[in-house]
């Protein structure tokens, strides 16, 4: 169901003993810590294509057209037969949309410069007092078609009948027609970073990027290249991609901290020590209250190499891939890196005590007197939750000072429990070995389907001698085949006898993590702190198992186990760990599922589909964006032939194709308070084949990023795709819908030029990041 009873919401919001005290106060809205009680919903909730109970209750928006819907009203039938996408941010009619700044935008004091593609999180630093002006940090997470035909994954219908591309358009000057150095500097200056001055001091107020500032600038993943000069191992002369000036190497590069900085990068095949060139793959991340941004260095795989020897340096260069091209050893990407955005002196730098692994975001928890503590997920499949205890205490949270407390400190990886218990195992030298079995993790989906996808894999570090095997280094698969022979060697020893220091380890934090028995969990996106209980929030986007890993079955809901049409989807979940210690240092916590995704007629479905990022409002509401891969949005896979996916709600097994049948990503709203808590409300919906990510709130504007539009098919032709679509209804039944939706997409070239764009219909996508607003505010600092 996507309404939550209050029992469930007393549980999930005040579930601790910290929580205890304000059980009633969230849960009634008379907090005297966020706000009085709020009145009822203040918006009307966006109308999407699969049903939900908030539409039973509310009026809903119906898009029909870029700036036009009609309200609907309430009614106990909330099938749609047929449904319209839009390719537009569609927002409630009570707000406004406007883009703040696009992929290309020239904003920095070196015109050659341009703000990156594909945004993800965002981060605001104001300067002052108040909200109105401050530095926006943007990550720039990885390129795909329409970019360049020549970006990774590009489907192969697209580059034969050579459809047209995006860069000349946007950027002015055209790539070279075939992969080379320029090719493939320009897909790395693309991501990292950017970082903007943002002012709504005007008559419009509504943000606008202040050009040629003197602090905007970029940091990307070719940043310090010039430092390549000083090396002997054949890259000395790999100092730029090509003539213009922002792709001549200079001196930017990055530092390291922690102990990896020390006994891993002074082994470095690259001979740079402690010097790192760029910071890329940035997904999301957080912002400090000293005023510094996290950024998270995600998937890093497939561009540098993310297998390493025991002391932690890379296996060596991946054949054919960018990190081979200009040098960049593996060993120091897939971090997270600080950055000051006011402070031009502070040199960016990757904090090794925080571990390696496929970062997503980190979630902070400082407070004066007490530990730095931050929460984080690596998003992959059988991925673990991770929480980092600083050394040292915080003497006040916006002290300058605090970015040292990331240099000393333990990481430690959850382990979940199936009675909803949990402990920390810290990830050191003598922490005994105790990997979870294959048979144990994948026992439900055995026990159900009498098979387990990947055979219940568990990656362990390769060791020579150590299960058969004959070479150090990289991983071993450990799985329901082989784990009686192979385990024994894995079980009842320390992380010390399979790596030298405690830097290699950092180094090497996800096969450590399963040898040290952390749960594999079902790829943790977003984690975030609650503003009053501080209890962690974790979004979960999906469970099925991949090539990386399998999730735990006991925890985790890893396929659909019957041919039941309502069965429980495998769509991901919201979770959350609540602390058993008061501070947040202690050893233990409890866990609870806070809804599970999945259509809301299906078996504990709440009514969306692969959680990610999340956001609290002022008032400890949650906020959070869905992230569906672009190969199934709307039922069409990607490329020109958009080829239908098969959507059967009588299968059974690994179904992803389901999320299908809700469209486009969307954004939604859990409130925890008042009248209406409980209630899975949309908010917003994004345009065709993108995501919404970053979600930020500044004042009464929530600054959002508008990720890959038109992702992987050919730019809006005005090519209109058609098909009968079979959803669930609330009460677990089957029915079918027409869905129409463009091909590809045009935004924000589709918009008025009011709103940033340049009315074209049919004009070329650009990942942006916008700002919602009321049209009518209510106050200056509440969204809603």
């Amino acid at each position: 169901m996507s309404t939550l009873s209050r029992r469930r919401l007393l549980i999930f919001f005040a579930g601790s003993a910290s929580a205890a005290v304000l059980k009633d106060t969230i849960l009634d809205g008379i907090s005297n810590i966020a706000e009085a009680k709020k009145p009822s919903l203040s918006f009307t909730p966006v109308r999407l294509p699969h049903p939900l109970a908030a539409y039973q209750k509310w009026k809903s928006y119906l898009p029909t057209a870029i700036d036009q819907g009609q309200v609907r009203n309430a009614s106990a039938d909330v099938k749609l037969d047929s449904y319209k996408v839009i390719d537009d941010v569609v927002v409630p009619p009570e707000y406004q949309r406007y883009v703040i700044i696009s992929w290309g935008d020239r904003v920095f004091p070196n015109n050659d410069d341009y703000f990156g593609y594909n945004n993800d999180y965002t981060g605001f630093v104001p300067l002052g007092r108040t909200s109105d002006v401050g530095y926006l940090w943007v990550n720039h997470e990885y390129v795909s078609f329409p970019f360049s035909v020549l970006a990774p994954a590009t489907p192969s219908d697209i580059q034969e009948q050579k459809f047209p591309d995006a860069f000349e358009k946007v950027i002015g000057w055209a790539l070279p027609s075939a992969k080379n150095l320029e090719v493939e500097g320009e897909f790395l200056y693309n991501q990292g970073g950017s970082i903007v001055r943002i002012d709504r001091r005007n008559a419009s107020k509504r943000f606008v990027v202040v050009k040629g500032d003197s602090r905007n600038r970029r940091l990307h993943g070719l940043s310090g290249l010039a430092i390549n000069s000083g090396r002997t191992d054949g890259y000395q002369s790999i100092t730029s991609w090509g003539t213009r000036s922002h792709q001549i190497g200079d001196q930017n590069y990055l530092i390291g901290t922690g102990p990896a900085a020390i006994q891993v990068f002074n082994l470095s095949s690259d001979g740079l020590g402690n010097k790192i060139i760029g910071t890329a793959f940035n997904c999301s991340g957080g912002t400090t209250p000293w005023g510094t941004i996290l950024s998270a260095e995600e998937n890093f795989q497939d561009s540098v190499t993310e297998t390493v020897n025991p002391d932690g340096t890379q296996t060596g260069y991946k054949d054919e891939s960018i990190g081979k091209t200009f040098g960049l050893v593996g060993e120091k990407y897939g971090w997270i890196v600080e950055i000051d955005p006011v402070n031009l002196n502070f040199r960016p730098r990757k904090h090794t005590c925080l571990g390696r692994f496929r970062h997503e975001n980190v979630a902070i928890r400082a407070e004066a007197g007490k530990k730095l503590i931050v929460y984080m997920g690596d998003d992959r499949r059988g991925g673990h939750t991770w929480k980092f205890v600083s050394t040292n205490t915080i003497s006040s949270p916006t002290s300058k000072t605090n970015s040292s407390l990331w240099e000393s400190g333990i990481l430690y990886v959850a382990r979940y429990n199936p009675d909803k218990t949990g402990k920390w195992i810290p990830l050191v030298l003598n922490t005994p070995t105790n990997p979870i079995p294959p048979t144990v993790i994948s026992s439900v989906e055995f026990d159900a389907l009498g098979s387990a996808q990947q055979d219940g894999l568990l990656p362990l570090p390769r060791r020579n001698g150590v299960a058969g095997e004959t070479k150090d280094g990289g991983s071993f698969k450990a799985n329901r085949t082989n784990e009686a022979k192979a385990l024994p060697d894995y079980q009842n020893k320390k992380l010390s006898d399979f790596y030298p220091n405690q830097g290699a380890i950092l180094s090497d934090a996800f096969l450590a993590a399963n040898l040290a028995g952390g749960t594999p969990t079902a790829r943790p996106e977003d984690l975030e702190v609650h503003p009053f209980t501080k209890e962690v929030f974790i979004s979960y986007t999906d469970g099925a198992p991949g090539s990386d890993g399998y999730p735990d079955s006991r925890i985790f809901q890893v396929a659909k186990l019957t041919t039941d049409v309502n069965a429980t989807q495998q769509s991901g979940g919201l979770y959350k760990i609540i602390e058993d210690s008061s501070d947040g240092t202690g050893l233990t916590f409890h866990w609870d599922r806070f809804v599970q995704g999945g259509e809301a007629g299906s078996v504990d479905g709440a009514g969306f589909a692969n959680v990610d990022n999340q956001v609290f409002d002022s008032q400890g509401n949650v906020w959070g964006v869905t992230d569906m891969s672009t190969t199934t949005h709307n039922g069409f896979n990607v490329g020109a032939a958009a080829t239908p996916t098969t959507i059967d709600h009588t299968a059974k097994g690994n179904v992803s194709n389901f999320t299908g049948v809700f469209g486009n990503n969307w954004l939604f709203y859990i409130p925890t308070s008042g009248p209406d808590a409980g209630h899975v409300i949309p908010f917003a919906q994004g345009p065709v084949r993108c995501e919404l990510t970053g979600p930020t709130f500044v004042g009464d504007t929530l600054i959002i990023s508008v990720q890959h539009p038109g992702e992987d098919c050919p730019i809006n032709d005005g090519t209109i795709l058609n098909r009968s679509i079979e959803l669930l209804d609330l009460n677990g039944k089957t029915f079918n819908q027409t869905r129409t939706v463009p091909r590809g997409s045009s935004w924000p070239s589709n918009i008025s030029t009011n709103d940033g764009g340049n009315n074209q219909s049919t004009g070329v996508p650009l990942p942006s990041v916008i700002g919602i607003s009321r049209k009518k505010p209510i106050d200056r600092d509440h969204f809603i």
